[in-house]
């Protein structure tokens, strides 16, 4: 349990450190502090569409009639840290900026949903195999990390906005912590799975 804990623990920041901009700006935003619980709602709305989508998935991936094929699933966030580390976020984070800039208070919980699913669309690529690594109980003990790192990233962000530094500290190092995180996660798949060892007794 522990190893899946920590393992939860590492796809969620890594997977959340654009959240983590994004909610520190719409944070700093804020006119009332009870409008932070729109933030909040919305975090957990969006997050848990997707994490749905991925449900659905890794459980469809799991009916594939050998583990090791499964673990290839591993090659995405491998692939998504790579490119990620070579061209960042490109424009799509810019875009979601400017979108929060221009939102207002009585669409927050709405615009917060979906700017989630728009920012965390190259999630899936994370989550499914990841998901499709577990089983049920190691599945029950990640949602529960996610849904408590939610409380722990807003509430971050809301402290984090009134510290211009923090944040320009995290927007200038995400592009060294992100990538290395997806390629650990990647790797740790494809060993869960056999699929590191499968081609090693091939090629040997």
């Amino acid at each position: 349990m522990g190893q899946t804990i920590i393992s939860a623990i590492g796809v969620y920041i890594s997977t959340s450190i654009d959240y983590l901009i994004i909610l520190i700006i719409l944070f700093a935003q804020l006119s009332q502090n009870k409008q932070k619980w729109h933030i909040y709602a919305g975090q957990y709305l969006g997050t848990g569409l997707l994490i749905g989508v991925s449900l659905v998935a890794a459980y469809i991936v799991n009916f594939v009639p050998e583990a090791w094929m499964v673990g290839l699933l591993g090659l995405i966030p491998i692939y998504l840290g790579i490119r990620f580390a070579i061209v960042g976020e490109g424009k799509e984070e810019e875009e979601i900026i400017e979108r929060l800039e221009q939102s207002k208070a009585n669409q927050l919980f709405w615009t917060v949903t979906l700017l989630t699913i728009a920012s965390g669309g190259d999630n899936l690529g994370i989550y499914i195999p990841y998901f499709a690594s577990l089983d049920w109980s190691q599945t029950l003990v990640a949602l529960l990390v996610f849904a408590i790192g939610i409380i722990i990233f807003c509430e971050l962000s809301r402290v984090l906005s009134s510290i211009p530094l923090i944040f320009e500290t995290i927007e200038k190092y995400e592009r060294i912590i992100v990538p290395l995180v997806f390629i650990s996660l990647g790797l740790y798949i494809m060993y869960e799975s056999g699929t590191i060892e499968t081609f090693l007794n091939f090629i040997l």
